[in-house]
Order: structure tokens, then C-alpha cells, then sequence
């Protein structure tokens, strides 16, 4: 058990043996609003409605009736509210003994125990432009899975490439009738949404070109013929460009499903929900109606045959749970897909497989310039963002360290690179827009992952001199640590497990990007007002393991964020 955990049960205790009943948990117990008021609260109002008396009398009859000792050294009352003091070397040594010994484990737990857990994210569509908008999901997606399993979840990181659409036939229309005979890039998925985009821009203006569209999609369906073979290769082209940034940002799926695997199975199955009625006809399209449901109705299929969303992705949830066996399935999709997957799931709950599905929305990531949509020009691909951002970091890297090689430059760069786009997606909960601005992302000075990196770096060079005047300390001496700045920071080491939890609970990264931002800043205003390796060597001990527990905690945070902790920067 963690000590925080471990003390406020034991406050939890003495409260409920002081009242003679089990009224308080060890969850109603909560972190003061500044440090001077004491290291924990206890809000009497829930307490005092249960007793019939007001919450201030609650709180004076608390403070007469529970014992100081043991890691509570001492109680206040403030209003309604009784706020405890901890014992400082008691917090101090069980605190930092746990962050050494479980080291990167610590703040893990078991709250998920082992239950299956589906993450689906990374839904991209082949034959598009791979853009700064699909890192959000990306992004998102991979943290939730990580935290997921820092919670004791057996979390399953799964990718659904939308391969077989409308879109894939647009793009090669647009590819035979403005590109014939042209040599693609040499990364050829980027080559591939350049040609979409151009595809939409022409789709308007060019006589017969929708029917040749339609023309084009049925012949991909009919899996024969040479515009078959053309999307077989083509597709390919933008498989090996998800690969790529898969392996340029570390993340990593279990399985990955295509769309183009499930259609047939999915006409199939429409085909027989058609003939029980359950689904009907509309103006030529074959539909859902849930309009009962209050949800509207559902396309399934267009008036011309062709496949919609549905047709695919209700075989895809079965298989899923045939294949996986889940206790629970994520979607993580973004919130203009809320209705169709309210509908979605209303489908798969009336054909009897509607357990424990769940949709994870997610805003908008804009340019400063406005939104990114693959169909405008306002939009900047990974690749052109992943370029400038490496020019940048690269640039910054070598003015501060020009006797550095290339190749040092080149891999310190790629670090702070991957650890500004994933933070930028990450810093802010699902619900807010993101505007991506590049100059901010990389800034070591304010809520980014190159401040958090650089403090984590900052870390490793002070141990690194401190090793270097000699042994090893053998024994800590926990009193040592006597100001007011490190008890702030030992209570937050010790709230990382809570955070942990709670950004599981929540479904968001968000929450242990606030923390390890409140971490680090905590620490570089301790730095610079409390010296360190100048101090007395009992002092300079203590506040070297408390340091060091922090790098521990600062890399074990952005580890749940799929971000690196770099040694040096």
C-alpha cells in the first residue's frame, strides 16, 4: 500500500472510532488549497449533514476527539474544514523508500485487476493525408492504453485502417486521370494524400467525375480487375507510411484490423438484418431507423450499393469480442463521431452484442491559422510538422551544446521532437481544442515536455556531480529535510499514485501531465532557493535522494505519456 493511501485510512480510522460509526472514507480526505494550511483536509459538510449538526461544531468536536501521533503531528480547524499536519520524517522516509525501491513501477497499481480492456484508436484512412489532427488520436489513444495498464488493466492497443471507402476510389480517380505516369515521392503514402487532396478540389469541377468515382469504388469492391490491383498496391503505400510514424513515435498495437477485411462479411450480415426488417429502405439507401431510440436513422448503405461506415464496423465489434474477449471496449474516435457511435452501440445492443463498449470523444486540434481538414489547403501533413519541428530542435540543441557530434544532436532532437508532439496532444483533457503551435511547443520554460525533459535532465547532471565527489551514501537521514519547500515536494511524490489512478478513472493523460508539470516546477523553484550539493553532507544526502526520487517520478510520468526522459538536452 502506498503511504499516502496507508495514512488517510488510518485517519479514516480514528474518525469513524471517534464517532462510533463507519461515516468517512479514506477517499473524503483531500489535498488543502496552498501548502501553509496543512498536508491534508477533511471537509466536514458531507459528515455534519449525517450528524444533524453544523460543519464547523463537526470539525471542533474532531479536533477534541482524535489522537495525535503516529504520522499526524498535528491538527487545525479552519472553518468547516480540518486540515492535519504530517509528521515530516515519517512522510519523508516512507515516501521516498517507496519511489527507490519500486522505481519505475511506482504508482502502479491494481485497481484494474486484470480485467481485458480494448483500446481502438489510430482509425486512419489509407489513400489520405496523415496529418497533425490524427497525431491527437495517436497520441491520446496510446496514453490511455498505458495508464490503462498502470492500473492493473490487461490493456489491448488495437488499430482500425479505414482501407476500402469512397475516399479510396477518389484518390485514384485522381491519381489515373492528374498523375498517370508520374513517379511518386519516395514516401508514398505522403505522395498519396497529396494526390486525395488534389482529388477534392477537382471532384467539383470536372464533368462525369462522381460517376467515375462510383465506377472506380465498385470495381475495388468487385476485388478484380486492374483499379483492384491498383488499390492493392496503392494501399500498401499507405501501410508502410503508419509504419513508419508508428515506429518514429514508439507505439505499438497488439493487432491492427482493415476495413477492406470485414466488408463482405459485413453485406452479408446486412443483407439478413435487411430481410428481417430490421433494417429498410429510404429513398434507395438501405438504413437503421432507430428514431425510437431518439438517435435518427443510421445509413447503411448508399442509393447506389456502395458501403457505408456500419456495414463494416458491426462485424468488426463482434470479432472483436469473439477474438479478444474483452470486459471492455474503446473507441477512441473524435466527438463529431458521437451520434453514429450512440447509434452504433444501440445496433450491437439489439443483435445481443452491446456489453461494455465505450466511446472516447475528443475536440478539435487547430493551426493558429484555423482547423485542419485534408479536403483545404489549411492543413500541414506529420511529416512537414515532424520536419520543422526536427529543424527547430536540432537548431536549438547544437547552441547549446556545439562540441556535441551530429549523431548526438540528431538523437537528442528526435526525443524533444517526439516529446512535444505527443505532449501538445496530451497536456489538455479530451474535451478542449488544441491549437498547435510549434514556436510554444518546443519553449523550455513553460507546461512542455522540453521543460519536463530538461528538469529530468537538469536532475541527472547534479547526481552525475555529486557522484563524482566520492562513495555512495550509505544511510539517509530523513530529518534532515527540514524546509518547507520539501515537504511540498514530498507530498507530491506521495500523491503521484493518487494521480495515477485517477488519470485511469477518468480516461485522461491529462491528469498526469498537470502533475508532473506541478512536480517539476516545484523542484526548479526548490533548486533555485535551497542548495543542494553546497549543503552540509547529512542535508546534502537527503536532498540528494529526495532529487533523485523526483527524476524517478518526473520519468515515470512521461513514461504513461509514451514520452522519453533524456539523461542530457
Amino acid at each position: 500500500m502506498y503511504i499516502l493511501d496507508k495514512i488517510k485510512k488510518n485517519i479514516a480510522k480514528e474518525i469513524n472510532g471517534a464517532l462510533g460509526k463507519n461515516l468517512v472514507r479514506a477517499s473524503d480526505l483531500v489535498s488543502p488549497p496552498k501548502p501553509e494550511y496543512g498536508d491534508l483536509s477533511m471537509p466536514c459538510f458531507a459528515l455534519a449533514q449525517k450528524e444533524g449538526r453544523s460543519p464547523v461544531e463537526i470539525a471542533e468536536w474532531l479536533v477534541g476527539n482524535i489522537r495525535v501521533g503516529g504520522a499526524i503531528a498535528g491538527m487545525k480547524i479552519m472553518g468547516p474544514y480540518v486540515n492535519f499536519t504530517l509528521d515530516k520524517e515519517y512522510l519523508a522516509r516512507n515516501a521516498l523508500k517507496q519511489v527507490k525501491t519500486m522505481g519505475a513501477d511506482y504508482g502502479r497499481n491494481r485497481r484494474g485487476r486484470g480485467r481485458r480492456v480494448m483500446v481502438e484508436y489510430s482509425n486512419v484512412n489509407t489513400h489520405k493525408i496523415y496529418h497533425v489532427g490524427h497525431l491527437r488520436n495517436l497520441c491520446y489513444g496510446d496514453a490511455v492504453n498505458r495508464i490503462l495498464s498502470a492500473n492493473g488493466y490487461k490493456s489491448i492497443p488495437v488499430s482500425y485502417i479505414n482501407d476500402f471507402g469512397i475516399h479510396t476510389a477518389k484518390t485514384l480517380w485522381a491519381y489515373l486521370e492528374h498523375f498517370r505516369g508520374r513517379k511518386p515521392d519516395e514516401n508514398k503514402g505522403y505522395f498519396l494524400g497529396r494526390v486525395y487532396a488534389l482529388a477534392s478540389e477537382k471532384l467539383d469541377e470536372e464533368p462525369l467525375a462522381k460517376e467515375k468515382v462510383v465506377f472506380m469504388m465498385k470495381k475495388i469492391e468487385s476485388r478484380q480487375g486492374k483499379e483492384y490491383e491498383l488499390w492493392e498496391k496503392t494501399r500498401q503505400w499507405s501501410i508502410d507510411q503508419f509504419s513508419q510514424i508508428y515506429s518514429e513515435l514508439g507505439v505499438k498495437f497488439a493487432h491492427t484490423f482493415y476495413e477492406s477485411e470485414y466488408i463482405d462479411r459485413g453485406l452479408s450480415m446486412t443483407a439478413k438484418l435487411y430481410k428481417r426488417e430490421f433494417l429498410k429502405k429510404s429513398d434507395g439507401a438501405v438504413i437503421a431507423d432507430l428514431s425510437e431510440y431518439g438517435l435518427g436513422v443510421l445509413p447503411f448503405l448508399r442509393s447506389d450499393g456502395t458501403a457505408l461506415y456500419p456495414v463494416a464496423d458491426l462485424p468488426l465489434a463482434m470479432e472483436k469480442l469473439k477474438k479478444f474477449k474483452p470486459d471492455e471496449s474503446i473507441y477512441v474516435i473524435d466527438i463529431r463521431q458521437t451520434l453514429y457511435f450512440r447509434q452504433l452501440f444501440k445496433i450491437l445492443e439489439l443483435i445481443g452484442y452491446g456489453k461494455g463498449l465505450r466511446h472516447l470523444g475528443y475536440e478539435f486540434v487547430k493551426l493558429p491559422g484555423g482547423m485542419i481538414a485534408s479536403r483545404t489547403g489549411n492543413i500541414i501533413s506529420y511529416e512537414d510538422l515532424r520536419e520543422q519541428v526536427t529543424n527547430r530542435a536540432e537548431a536549438e540543441t547544437k547552441k547549446r551544446h556545439p562540441e556535441w557530434s551530429k549523431a548526438k544532436i540528431e538523437k537528442t532532437a528526435a526525443v524533444i521532437v517526439n516529446g512535444a508532439l505527443k505532449f501538445e496532444m496530451v497536456k489538455v483533457s479530451a474535451g478542449q481544442i488544441i491549437t498547435f503551435d510549434i514556436n510554444r511547443s518546443l519553449r523550455f520554460d513553460g507546461f512542455t515536455a522540453a521543460y519536463l525533459q530538461y528538469t529530468h535532465a537538469r536532475i541527472c547532471s547534479i547526481m552525475a556531480r555529486a557522484d563524482k565527489k566520492g562513495k555512495k551514501p550509505v544511510r539517509v537521514d530523513y530529518a534532515a529535510l527540514r524546509e518547507a519547500k520539501e515537504r511540498e515536494l514530498i507530498m507530491q511524490l506521495a500523491g503521484f499514485p493518487e494521480a495515477v489512478a485517477g488519470a485511469g478513472e477518468k480516461y485522461d493523460p491529462s491528469e498526469i501531465a498537470k502533475y508532473i508539470f506541478s512536480l517539476a516546477r516545484l523542484l526548479n523553484d526548490y533548486y533555485h532557493e535551497v542548495p543542494v550539493l553546497k549543503s552540509e553532507e547529512t542535508v546534502r544526502i537527503a536532498r540528494l535522494a529526495l532529487i533523485s526520487a523526483v527524476r524517478t517520478v518526473i520519468a515515470g510520468g512521461l513514461s504513461l505519456l509514451g514520452i522519453e526522459a533524456p539523461e542530457e538536452m
